[in-house]
């Protein structure tokens, strides 16, 4: 579309209502099990994020349209709202609910994170995809979570 206002604004809404939601569904999870068992679902979580974030994402490549019923800002936020359920940060988001009992802060935080990655991207996308190297983003980020699960499984969560 061309119109990066509407398109930011649009990821900023369905991330606030996708991250919601996960935050919702990981807090509930955090009433049904106790610590011992959380830290260890959010430990192993985050190590299998690690592995999966070495996994490269598959986007197929959509047909651009020159026209949509719903503007910019309607497209995007249903298209990004619907791409990003059962993604990774939705994943993360579910897990740093469960273990956090701050629902505001981690749908605020992972929103913010979200964010931070997007807005670059929508205003420097063919630019940027063309410089950065994702393998060696996605080995970054997976050693990150592979560090934050060590630590919860040891016992550190409480730093964090």
């Amino acid at each position: 579309f061309r119109k990066p206002a509407p398109i930011i604004a649009g990821i900023l809404v369905a991330t606030l209502c996708n991250h919601a939601l996960a935050g919702a569904f990981g807090a509930w999870i955090a009433q049904l099990a106790g610590p011992t068992t959380m830290r260890w679902a959010l430990g192993v979580s985050f190590i299998l994020m690690a592995i999966w974030m070495l996994i490269p994402d598959k986007y197929e490549d959509a047909k651009e349209s020159k026209s949509s019923k719903l503007g910019v800002f309607g497209a995007t936020v249903i298209a990004f709202f619907l791409l990003e359920i059962g993604d990774k940060t939705q994943i993360a988001t579910v897990a740093l609910a469960a273990k956090y009992h701050a629902l505001a802060a981690v749908v605020i935080g992972t929103t913010l994170g979200m964010m931070l990655a997007n807005v670059p991207a929508v205003y420097l996308g063919e630019v940027a995809a063309k410089k950065l190297n994702l393998k060696v983003v996605h080995s970054i980020a997976a050693g990150v979570f592979l560090i934050l699960g060590v630590l919860v499984l040891a016992g550190y969560a409480q730093v964090l």
